[in-house]
């Protein structure tokens, strides 16, 4: 699955978003592309629940 997530703004938003996901699923495989404000993520669990880890660590999904 990917998302739009237009606050990416450095490595360190993309660091943040990454563990955050994984705090929740530690087998996710994520990939956030600082250039094109993209997270990439590869887990068992549902769209909206990554929607709302991203959120909850501060970045908006569109």
């Amino acid at each position: 699955m990917k998302f739009n997530v237009p606050s990416i703004a450095c490595d360190g938003c993309a660091k943040t978003i990454s563990e955050g996901i994984r705090t929740h699923e530690p087998e996710a495989k994520v990939d956030v592309d600082v250039a094109n404000k993209t997270v990439s993520v590869e887990t068992e669990a549902s769209q909206e629940s990554i929607k709302q880890v991203i959120t909850s660590v501060g970045h908006q999904v569109e």
